[in-house]
């Protein structure tokens, strides 16, 4: 087994803190992946602090891993030393219920493998990316193609898929009117995604300091949700809005902004119930509606479809000792638009080998 660095959550209230973890050998269909790049997403704040229940310490956080393969297994057939990779929010999961087969992995009925703080099929709990190296099985490593950065490719294994599969599925293009809730790190590459979908995009932020952003980003319009204005000028104009946010939010007022037949896709999770009239659905024919990631067949068409269209996430790159910083900022919302730790700032002893 390989010791490798890494950076973790001792308990639910004390800062991350440097550490090492072993990494299992590679098995036949296992590849190696020198981590050079980790993002930081507002998810990894909520289980490193057990926000959405329980988590196993320590825990070493991180699923929006950018790197290149070292190693491979005798029988792997999808990826080479040297490859550009990443790895996402999974790792593994049961593979044969009708989720799984469908190329839906996130939904597996039997639950998925996620990338850290899950029970691994060995039965050891998984480590994140604030790493130096992981080994995952070959089927959950994606191909990062040439034309996205490392760094910037690195959130898209999160925020980018996230954004990405209710876009696709709700048919976000020309002649589609879409609305993003938040413009964050998620809400930020749901509007890149949506313009080169060809929508016409809008914003709908709490206030307008980050038009400019938006606009630069590829939003048509934006608009300030404090201004009770706003939804009487918006009514019935949306044929589609993602709502990025975790916050608890007026769900029937957004509601009331969808045309007919319109969805609202809620990909950001608030920790507190949300409530709706169901007159807000029926009289207008509306949907509400949630979505989580997407399947590694979608990943990789998401990483495709953003190095042909010039996509990357904005990022704000830091060394691994401000991690804890970079937390308390992403709470502030002091951040355009993704914390990205280059794990070559971690320790790097000299890997040693551990005996099974």
């Amino acid at each position: 087994m390989l010791t490798v660095p890494a950076y973790a959550a001792t308990s639910a209230t004390e800062p991350l803190t440097p550490t090492t973890v072993e990494r299992r050998d590679v098995g036949p269909h296992d590849v190696l992946i020198e981590i050079r790049f980790a993002g930081i997403c507002h998810s990894d704040i909520s289980n490193a602090r057990s926000e959405w229940g329980p988590s196993t310490y320590p825990l070493v956080p991180g699923h929006e891993i950018a790197g290149v393969v070292t190693e491979v297994g005798a029988e792997v057939t999808r990826h080479s030393v040297g490859d550009r990779v990443g790895v996402g929010c999974m790792v593994n999961s049961c593979r044969e219920c009708a989720s799984c087969l469908k190329g839906e992995e996130q939904y597996c009925l039997k639950g998925n493998t996620l990338t850290y703080g899950s029970v691994d099929k060995d039965g050891t709990v998984t480590q994140g990316g604030y790493s130096t190296h992981v080994v995952v099985t070959e089927d959950f490593v994606v191909r990062i193609p040439e034309g996205i950065d490392l760094d910037e490719a690195a959130p898209l294994l999160c925020a980018g898929i996230t954004t990405y599969s209710p876009l696709r599925r709700w048919g976000a293009g020309p002649g589609k009117k879409v609305a993003v809730i938040g413009l964050g790190g998620l809400g930020h590459m749901a509007v890149k995604l949506a313009h080169a979908m060809g929508a016409e995009v809008t914003v709908l932020s709490q206030s307008l300091k980050k038009m400019d952003d938006g606009l630069r980003l590829g939003a048509d319009h934006y608009y300030a949700t404090s201004d009770p204005a706003t939804f009487e000028q918006l009514a019935g104009t949306f044929d589609l809005i993602v709502n990025t946010v975790s916050a608890k939010l007026d769900l029937d007022a957004y509601l009331g902004l969808l045309a007919v037949n319109g969805a609202l896709v809620n990909v950001g999770a608030a920790a507190e119930p949300l409530s709706l009239n169901v007159f807000s659905l029926i009289m207008r024919g509306r949907s509400y509606a949630g979505s989580l990631i997407g399947g590694i067949r979608e990943t990789q068409e998401m990483l495709d479809f953003c190095a042909e269209h010039g996509i990357g996430s904005e990022i704000e790159v830091i060394p691994a000792d401000r991690i804890n910083e970079a937390y308390e900022r992403v709470l502030a919302s002091d951040v355009r638009y993704r914390f990205v730790i280059d794990t070559s700032t971690l320790a790097r002893p000299t890997v040693t080998v551990t005996s099974t």
